[in-house]
């Protein structure tokens, strides 16, 4: 039965440094100590987009829907609030490097590129293979001279959002579970349960929703596999930024989260039918590059 269980002995190098303080009592701690800091953080942050609001109207719209660059980069950026939060937190309450939260950086930062590199040479090859289509033609959206030229500033606040998940699920909540609970049923189920939790949204997506949150809560714990698999936090990190990549810059749905990308589908989150439809691919696509990213972990 033991060749058939997955090899998670790496997991220890990420739990390790929170051992000193795995019991129950010190996560709480941390919890509530991070949302005392994200607080005021989030209301300074606020403020300073009221600000901004005086002198560009209607950018409250722009903000809700996410259908232009500004407000895009306004919304990816409000997720370093989180990984501030939780740096802090582990600096002053559990007393040891924010850094520790990746795992061992000589792991993280070689994993993440050689997964990075794996999941580039995968979006290649699906570039090549023959067209699926989404039912119709793409929907240019920014020109391509303007898209190039924020590129850039765009693939920095996609890595700012997706790894203030990752720090935050696969990195501190992953980390200290880990540490007081030898069970994957604890320490991976558990966060990926609240990260599928954070995407649910009825009022967008309908009926999708929950088939949505399902989506979210399979990648939350192919997320953790590849993180007690790996160590380190870097693997994840990859895998997440290539999807938000794909997702936000290059093609995004209409009505949520489309002001980067270069295309936008011809159908939108409202559009029941043929999002549902669409989904599909979409688990088959995280499956395949979380197979990807195993691969590139062994070599």
């Amino acid at each position: 039965m033991s060749g058939l269980m997955p090899d998670y002995r790496a997991h220890l190098l990420h739990t390790k440094v929170a051992e000193p303080q795995a019991k129950l009592w010190w996560t709480l701690l941390g919890l509530v100590a991070m949302v005392g800091v994200y607080i005021p953080l989030a209301l300074f942050f606020n403020q300073a987009i009221s600000e901004l609001t005086r002198y560009r109207p209607g950018f409250q719209g722009e903000l809700m829907a996410g259908d232009t660059p500004l407000a895009m980069y306004v919304l990816l950026a409000s997720f370093g609030l989180i990984s501030a939060s939780v740096f802090i937190v582990v600096k002053f309450v559990h007393k040891r490097s924010a850094l520790t939260v990746f795992g061992p950086m000589i792991l993280a930062v070689p994993q993440f590129f050689s997964v990075l590199r794996a999941m580039v040479v995968l979006g290649l090859l699906i570039l090549v293979l023959p067209p699926y289509g989404f039912g119709s033609d793409l929907v240019p959206n920014l020109a391509l001279g303007l898209w190039a030229l924020l590129l850039p500033i765009s693939l920095v606040a996609v890595f700012v959002q997706i790894s203030a998940e990752e720090i935050f699920f696969r990195g501190y909540l992953q980390q200290q579970l880990g540490a007081r609970f030898r069970s994957p049923l604890v320490w991976m189920v558990l966060p990926s349960v609240l990260f599928a939790v954070g995407h649910y949204q009825p009022a967008e997506a309908g009926e999708n929703a929950v088939m949505i949150v399902v989506w979210a809560g399979l990648f939350g714990m192919l997320m953790a596999d590849l993180t007690a698999r790996s160590g380190s936090i870097g693997p994840a990190i990859a895998v997440h930024f290539v999807n938000n990549v794909t997702a936000l810059l290059i093609t995004a749905l209409p009505d949520s989260l489309g002001g980067l990308s270069l295309f936008h589908t011809p159908f939108g989150m409202t559009d029941t039918q043929a999002l549902r439809e669409w989904l599909p691919v979409d688990f088959a696509m995280m499956i395949v590059s979380w197979l990807a990213a195993r691969l590139a972990l062994r070599r």
